[in-house]
């Protein structure tokens, strides 16, 4: 069968696709951020899956205010570069897994998520910022990608513990398919920002560190926060971090398989924590954006 294998969760601020696309990651501003991933890359060459479950939100390139997807999942063979206004980013396109895709899709509807199909899509830098800082600038992709777009652009958005829920039946999904896929899964977003208002420029760091501390220790309970939390305390674009809760949900030690098993996902989840964490990263700022990285393995 199919298998979840690994989650990475980074952000996916489009200020570093362009320093990476300008040759400027060497730069005194640069330098320190894309050091954080040396790690990952290495670490992404040695353990390169067959498939990646992107976690991600548009940025009103294949959605806008005329339709907008609470989840929606793409089953497409291909996924051309978006432009968002400067042209694509020089970038490959992303090819994805059509088959996995849409058996997902049927499993995940059947278990009560409605998601939104979609056959063909650009892709903004949501999705290729994560790409880069992870396979660096290849001709060609290392990995086929399933896209998950989540909407935490306009409200209403989905709760962190639907969110993390809908990783749980994405796991369950995977594990059905008839194939021998090694598959990961990334959730992208965040950290603390806001981009507007008179709070523009806000970053936490206390309250960066502590969602990572406890999205490896007690993802059940972090599940929980409500969103006035993050507005409050992490900007108005911290929301994002919901997607992260995806990726989560979709690891071994928070799989459900009866109805009360998820009082114990907390003891399960300290119990495996070191097991778990294979790599963390923290920096600000990153074009006024707070930027976190973790690499988790079952």
């Amino acid at each position: 069968m199919a298998r979840i294998t690994s989650s990475v969760y980074t952000s996916h601020v489009p200020a570093i696709g362009a320093a990476m696309d300008l040759g400027k990651t060497q730069e005194a501003y640069w330098q320190p951020l894309f050091k954080g991933y040396e790690f990952s890359k290495q670490w992404m060459k040695e353990n390169t899956p067959d498939v990646v479950i992107l976690v991600y939100n548009d940025h009103a390139t294949a959605f806008s205010l005329e339709m907008i997807p609470t989840f929606a999942i793409g089953t497409g063979a291909h996924y051309p570069i978006a432009d968002e206004g400067w042209g694509p980013r020089p970038v490959p396109s992303v090819q994805g897994h059509a088959e996995l895709a849409s058996h997902i899709a049927h499993s995940v509807i059947q278990d009560d998520f409605d998601l939104t199909i979609v056959n063909e899509m650009p892709v903004d830098h949501g999705l290729s910022v994560p790409l880069s800082l992870m396979c660096g600038q290849p001709e060609k992709w290392p990995v086929k990608v399933i896209p998950v777009a989540v909407n935490v652009v306009h409200y209403p958005i989905p709760s962190g513990q639907r969110c993390f829920k809908l990783g749980q039946a994405i796991r369950k999904a995977v594990e059905s398919f008839d194939e021998d896929l090694n598959v990961q899964i990334w959730g992208t977003g965040g950290m603390s920002h806001q981009l507007q208002g008179p709070r523009a420029g806000l970053i936490n760091k206390e309250f960066d560190n502590a969602f990572m501390d406890q999205l490896i220790s007690d993802p059940a309970a972090l599940a929980a926060k409500p969103h006035i939390d993050y507005v409050r305390d992490a900007g108005s674009e911290g929301i994002e971090l919901v997607m992260w809760l995806v990726a989560r949900g979709a690891m071994k030690d928070c799989a459900v398989t009866d109805p009360i098993a998820m009082k114990d996902i907390a003891s399960r989840s300290r119990k495996y924590a070191g097991y778990h964490r294979k790599h963390r990263f923290y920096h600000v700022p990153a074009s006024n954006t707070a930027v976190g990285h973790l690499i988790l393995e079952n």
